[in-house]
């Protein structure tokens, strides 16, 4: 018989050994689908990485999409670490690009890209910011549900944006033909290419190395860091919850915003319904695969939007229908999360845990007998069990 029990630490080969399991279980298990669907296998999985990373156009797809998915999935796990579940990253972007929109289109036509790039850009952190301080707000003071709250919002975002884009915004020119949708954003204010890549992907690069010392080597870090894990110690200790909460909120929503402005400057051009492409809600399963690693968040968004990537190269090349290549990607991307359970948990025999438990009833009545008063004397046979006695003393000194 076996049992699940909890690891105490899993090492880095550990974590390659399992990912990589996973990913190839989820790999499998597509195969067989796409056999079972009268699809050639080896073809569709060749055409779904070939697509992703084997020529330099399906390589270039796959860094802009991963840009919007690497930038937001960073700011949502600022707010994860505090426990703040923040899945409002769709609506947040939506707002970042609102905002930089905004500035696009009241800036005069002389005004120069040095000065209205970087005002796109600070605007879009201001839209995504205070897009995720109103449910901040109520989750610190009125104990509100932030998921439901941040959900939500999204949606309240996508309606806002449609507004904008069929009305208030709507571009009037007679040569639209009356089509709904907005004007372009100024030819200054367009982020300059590289290859045919946006220099917009400077952006998730600094902010990974900025995120990784905020949380790592800083004191607000920390603290973010201790209210995740227990709020009440973080009172205890002395720390401003609510102060430290809603910094968090903020600078994750801000992140957030400045993914929808550095899309829209370098990428779309104007501002739609769509600008996100599901970044928003794709980010959630990256921050989590990456296990809220700053530097982990970088590789996974790359191998995600590959897999986006492939994906439509599968579509395109081989007829594979839109819905299969979705479940494709569900399945390689379940399988992959999938091997976080071996990482955190493993099968372990009954008779082992048994034999456990009687090591543990051993070492108690050790520590508990009164004769037992010379460490050193049973050093040599007892070492193991002394040392335990020790920690528990020690313990029992502090509390």
């Amino acid at each position: 018989m076996f049992r699940i029990t909890k690891r105490d630490k899993s090492s880095i080969s550990d974590s390659l050994i399992f990912r990589s399991f996973g990913f190839a279980v989820g790999i499998i298990l597509s195969m067989l689908l796409i056999l079972l669907l009268g699809y050639n296998p080896i073809a569709s999985i060749a055409a779904l990485f070939d697509g992703a990373f084997g020529s330099l156009g399906g390589l270039r797809n796959t860094i802009k999409f991963a840009i919007p998915l690497a930038t937001t999935a960073l700011g949502l796990s600022i707010a994860f670490r505090m426990k703040f579940w923040n899945i409002g990253g769709e609506g947040q972007l939506l707002m970042g690009g609102t905002a930089a929109m905004f500035v696009s289109l009241i800036a005069g036509p002389n005004i120069p890209g040095w000065i209205l790039i970087p005002s796109m850009l600070i605007a879009g952190i201001i839209g995504g910011a205070f897009w995720a301080l109103i449910p901040g707000i109520f989750r610190i003071q009125l104990r509100t549900n932030e998921t439901l709250f941040t959900l939500m919002m999204n949606y309240v975002a996508l309606y806002l944006v449609k507004y904008l884009y069929h009305d208030l915004w709507r571009d009037r020119d007679p040569a639209k033909f009356n089509f709904p949708g907005i004007k372009m954003i100024q030819q200054q204010a367009v982020l300059p290419n590289v290859f045919g890549i946006s220099v917009g992907i400077i952006v998730p690069l600094i902010l990974a190395f900025l995120v990784y010392i905020l949380i790592k080597r800083t004191k607000p870090g920390y603290e973010i860091r201790v209210v995740g894990e227990s709020e009440p110690t973080a009172n205890y200790a002395g720390m401003n919850v609510k102060r430290i909460m809603l910094g968090g909120v903020l600078l994750s929503g801000g992140i957030i915003g400045l993914a929808g402005a550095v899309k829209l400057a370098g990428e779309t051009m104007t501002l739609t319904d769509n600008l996100t492409g599901g970044a928003g809600f794709t980010a959630i399963v990256i921050a989590w695969l990456a296990n809220l690693s700053a530097p982990f968040i970088l590789v996974v968004s790359f191998l995600v939007a590959g897999l986006e990537q492939g994906a439509q190269t599968m579509q395109l090349r081989l007829g594979v229908p839109a819905a299969v290549a979705d479940i494709v990607k569900g399945l390689i991307l379940m399988s992959f999360l999938g091997s976080e359970f071996f990482l955190r948990y493993r099968l372990v025999m009954t008779s082992v845990i048994g034999k456990n438990k009687r090591l543990h009833s051993q070492m108690k009545n050790h520590c508990d007998d009164p004769n037992v008063s010379d460490v050193s004397a049973t050093r040599s046979a007892e070492s193991d069990l002394t040392d335990d006695c020790a920690v528990r003393d020690e313990k029992a000194e502090v509390r």
